[in-house]
This record gives C-alpha cells, sequence and structure tokens, in this order.
C-alpha cells in the first residue's frame, strides 16, 4: 500500500483541487489512499482508539458493460472500518469507479470481487461491498437520523472555528440521541461546503442542548474531511462532558457522486446504511 505523504502534505499527489483526465479503461491505480494517522495525530488521538466505527460510502455513479457489452448500473455500498490504516480520498475513487465505464465484466458479483480487492489493498484492511441492483433502488430506505432535533434552539454563533469550550454539561446524568441537520464544514483542499446530518446520542451528565448546537454549527468555515470532524466531535464531547458512552454519527450530502457517512462509538455497533431525506 503506497501512502503518500511527501513534501506537499498527504494530498501533495492526489487529484482532488486539480484538473483531471476522466479515464475509459480500468485502473486501480487510481485510488489515492490517505493515511488517517496524519488527521489523528492533529486531533491529538491516541492508540488504541477511544472509538470503534465504520465510514459507509455510497457511490450512485457506478457503471460497467456485461459480457455482451451492454451497459450495467448499480448503487454501490462500501463499509471501510474505522480502525483501516487509510481512507481513499474521494476524488480519486470517484475517478476509479468511473474508469469501469467501459470494462466489460461478466456480472456484479465479479464486480464486487475486483472493487473489494482494489479498496482493500488501498486502505489497507477489508472493504465491506454490496452492489444495489436497479431493481432494488426504490425500496432503499429514507428516514431522518434517531433523536430529537435540536436545531429551533436561539443559539448564537461567534466562534470562527469549532471551541470545544463551548460545550456544557451539567449534574444529572441523561441518556438521549440529539440530532442536527445544520452541520457544514469546507473540503480542506478545494474549499468546497460539505453538508450534513449529525447525530450525537450518548449517556452521562447531561449536555447543555444550547452549547451543543452551537458547538456543532462552529464548524460552518472549518477545513477538514469528514471523517476527521466526527472524529474531532466525539473527542471534544468525551473530554469536555465526559459521557459514559458516546456515539457520533453524520451523514454527508453527495458530492461528485458519492456520499461519505462516518460512524463512530465506544458502545454500539454501526447501524444500517439508511439515507436521510435530502441524500
Amino acid at each position: 500500500m503506497n501512502i503518500s505523504i511527501g513534501d506537499g502534505g498527504a494530498l501533495a499527489g492526489a487529484p482532488l483541487g486539480k484538473p483531471t483526465a476522466y479515464p475509459e479503461r480500468y485502473d486501480p491505480t487510481l485510488l489515492y489512499p490517505i493515511a488517517r494517522a496524519v488527521e489523528r495525530e492533529l486531533l491529538g488521538s491516541r492508540s488504541p482508539l477511544p472509538f470503534s466505527g465504520v465510514d459507509l460510502w455510497t457511490a450512485y455513479e457506478l457503471s460497467w458493460l456485461d459480457g455482451s457489452g451492454r451497459p450495467q448500473i448499480a448503487i454501490g455500498k462500501f463499509r471501510v472500518p474505522a480502525d483501516s490504516p487509510a481512507i481513499v480520498e474521494s476524488k480519486s475513487l470517484k475517478l476509479y469507479l468511473g474508469s469501469l465505464a467501459q470494462e466489460s465484466i461478466t456480472n456484479a458479483g465479479e464486480l464486487g470481487r475486483r472493487i473489494a480487492g482494489d479498496l482493500r489493498r488501498a486502505c489497507g484492511a477489508p472493504v465491506d461491498i454490496e452492489l444495489v441492483p436497479p431493481s432494488r433502488f426504490a425500496a432503499l430506505p429514507v428516514a431522518e437520523l434517531p433523536g430529537e432535533s435540536i436545531d429551533t434552539l436561539e443559539v448564537s454563533v461567534a466562534a470562527p472555528a469549532p471551541d470545544a469550550a463551548v460545550l456544557r454539561a451539567g449534574t444529572a446524568i441523561a441518556e438521549e440521541s440529539l440530532r442536527s441537520a445544520l452541520f457544514r464544514c469546507k473540503c480542506p483542499v478545494t474549499g468546497q461546503p460539505d453538508f450534513g446530518d449529525v447525530l450525537i446520542r450518548y449517556r452521562g451528565p447531561r449536555i447543555d442542548r444550547a452549547s451543543l448546537l452551537r458547538y456543532v454549527v462552529s464548524f460552518r468555515t472549518h477545513a477538514a474531511f469528514h471523517e476527521s470532524c466526527v472524529e474531532r466531535i466525539f473527542l471534544d464531547i468525551k473530554q469536555r462532558c465526559a459521557p459514559e458512552r458516546l456515539t457520533v454519527y453524520a451523514r454527508f450530502t453527495r458530492r461528485g457522486g458519492i456520499d461519505i457517512n462516518p460512524f463512530r462509538s465506544d458502545f454500539e455497533a454501526a447501524p444500517s446504511d439508511v439515507r436521510t431525506p435530502r441524500q
């Protein structure tokens, strides 16, 4: 596995933010790994990780040719474990999946095995693959994240960047699921905005909801990848509010035909992959 850091940082050789030719032939070398350790060191996360989890990727623009040369389509669902050494840069995944468009592949099973093998080599860990056929598109579930929305609370946002110091917790013990659809951050390379719904589920000292919403929306101009944002939220809440158990889960709207949905928890397994209404 080639995880390039280089003089220009982890993305020195990545296609993100650069003019790119779209390939017409299958090319697994297009996948560009980024070491998770780089961002985690910046966040102060230690080994072993204080959470487990998975990144749920959905690829809506997946096409290839069957044995007779007829185009086929599917929605790809990829589950990348949070303890994999690397993630794959999203534009490189788009280019890689696009390179399959003119590839003759006997059936979806063969395609799934090929994609799983290529992603395993890029991420350094097994990646679960599901290819959803067109006959099942209409049946794919859609639902809001569970929990109570905090988005109607009246808060002012003064912090120009995420600030864990705004988080407050009392002494009474609570067990609740809270969600917000107001999350926004920015791509650290292109500056494009990324929008997502965030779920915080915890048991422990009751978190002041206004302070939590103020913290969530303070990410509006923060430049970081989705995975890093979710891990920062987890670590900040854990440090400032000291919950006994904690889950942070975000579902982002798609860019380039792909959505990314990181899940981190210290007590529960990842949920089934259900889209939110705006996804």
